[in-house]
């Protein structure tokens, strides 16, 4: 024998599974990360008490102000983000949810993705010293340049560290330093013919560079339209490309000269 129920009572029992499936989403992990500003560190400082950049072969300079290059810290690869920490990243302007894949496109262990990340900073590192020094017009065999800065992975400082053998070799090229004595901070990518690519994590980034005292910041052209979202008060944009035309702008800027903007 069938009985009706009452429709208050069916509409209940019905929204039973329905409340089962969003109370076991809150608490189910998500496949995101989770990232916040990070540190920054002056390439033409020191790094644990040794220099971020030794030169040998060639006189260097002393120089004044910094270019800090910035990164972003996010939560491990196996790190369990759940509903409410989307939501409440969502109305944060200092945390952001990303893809997992976007940030570890390798997978793997943590162990294996610091590997490889600390080998991506070890390959860009090279190539930063080959596009400095073929943009300075010197023969990499005849300077021994070291870079060094623990506790960071990844090519994002790529152009800093560029910039940074730029600045210890010729300044601005005219006695003066790239930086005007200004906190300059920025990231992107080098490779060797000088180009300057795109790093994700920017929005962040500039949060971390305000943070530190930075009132220019370099970014790549390509992510000017994220730099800009959720851009600190006093801090400056701008654009690059190139190994080049980031010094022709540093030294434009130093000079009073037009300036590219985002």
């Amino acid at each position: 024998m069938l009985s009706r129920l009452s429709r208050p009572r069916a509409l209940a029992l019905c929204a039973l599974p329905v409340l089962a499936v969003f109370g076991t989403a809150a608490f189910a992990p998500l496949p995101f990360t989770l990232a916040e500003p990070g540190l920054t560190a002056d390439v033409l400082g020191k790094d644990h008490g040794k220099p971020v950049i030794t030169i040998e072969g060639a006189p260097t300079r002393t120089t004044e102000g910094a270019l800090r290059m910035t990164t972003i810290v996010a939560t491990g690869p196996t790190a369990a983000v759940r509903v409410g920490d989307v939501i409440d990243s969502w109305f944060r302007t200092d945390r952001a949810v990303m893809p997992r894949d976007s940030v570890y496109p390798t997978g793997g262990s943590e162990k294996e993705i610091e590997r490889h990340n600390l080998q991506d900073m070890k390959e860009s590192q090279d190539v930063a010293v080959d596009a400095a020094l073929k943009y300075l017009g010197k023969d990499p065999g005849s300077l021994d340049i070291t870079l060094n800065l623990a506790d960071v992975g990844g090519p994002s400082a790529g152009l800093f560290f560029s910039l940074g053998i730029v600045d210890k070799l010729v300044g601005d090229g005219s006695g003066g330093d790239l930086t005007g004595g200004r906190t300059i901070a920025g990231t992107g990518t080098i490779g060797a013919d000088g180009k300057v690519g795109a790093v994700g994590g920017v929005s962040l980034k500039t949060q971390a560079a305000r943070r530190d005292g930075a009132t220019v910041f370099l970014v790549p052209k390509a992510e000017c339209t994220q730099a800009q979202a959720e851009l600190p008060r006093g801090l400056r944009l701008i654009p690059v490309t190139t190994l080049s035309g980031a010094v022709s702008s540093l030294r434009a800027l130093e000079r009073g000269d037009k300036v590219p903007s985002c």
